[in-house]
């Protein structure tokens, strides 16, 4: 992923090709400069490519919800970064990293933890991590490798962004604050534009 920009991901669960290129413009104008495209989207692999060709350079774009190699291979072929997944499969991972993609599988229990890290993960998702919270995170992270990248999704929002920081969370995906089906992208800035206040601020202290 890039280096030097806020560890938010946008997850754009529902866009569709046509909306892409625009959403992904004012995501990175906002601030956003990590987008996935889940692969139940319609046509994902057409979004993530139109989104590598419009912001390709200022952004990382990935897809998530990733579940067998196969997906693996066929999102390494449009040029996508980086593989997201909602659980741990040490055959995606392994798939992942054979590819040069960063991996960052899914993930709940320690077992799963240490089994994602074991198959060679980049980072895990902590998901979801409204039933986790920052307390339980903040226990997981005494037994996580010094080092290990965590990332709060599924829960994890503008309004405790600082509780989850405080508990050891390197990052966030937002998905739906940021990003239903048919919102234009003017309205997706915007969401955007609040939720990277919200980050900078809750960073800052």
């Amino acid at each position: 992923m890039l280096l030097n920009v806020r560890p938010l991901i946008a997850i754009l669960r529902g866009i569709t090709p046509e909306e892409a290129a625009p959403v992904a413009r004012a995501l990175v104008a906002a601030g956003v400069a990590r987008i996935e495209v889940p692969l139940n989207s319609p046509s994902p692999l057409a979004s993530v490519r139109a989104m590598i060709e419009a912001v390709g350079d200022d952004a990382a774009i990935g897809a998530g919800t990733v579940l067998t190699p196969d997906d693996v291979r066929a999102v390494a072929e449009t040029g996508a970064t980086f593989v997201v997944s909602p659980n741990t499969d040490a055959a995606v991972i392994s798939e992942t990293k054979r590819l040069g993609l960063s991996s960052y599988p899914g993930a709940f229990t320690p077992s799963e933890c240490f089994a994602a890290l074991k198959a060679g993960a980049d980072g895990l998702k902590i998901f979801p991590a409204s039933l986790m919270g920052p307390a339980g995170l903040a226990a997981l992270r005494a037994v996580l490798p010094a080092g290990t990248r965590v990332y709060a999704v599924g829960g994890a929002g503008a309004n405790d962004f600082a509780a989850w920081l405080a508990a050891g969370a390197d990052g966030f995906g937002i998905g739906s604050a940021l990003y239903k089906p048919g919102l234009e992208a003017d309205a997706v800035a915007a969401r955007a534009r609040a939720i990277v206040t919200a980050y900078d601020a809750a960073a800052a202290r």
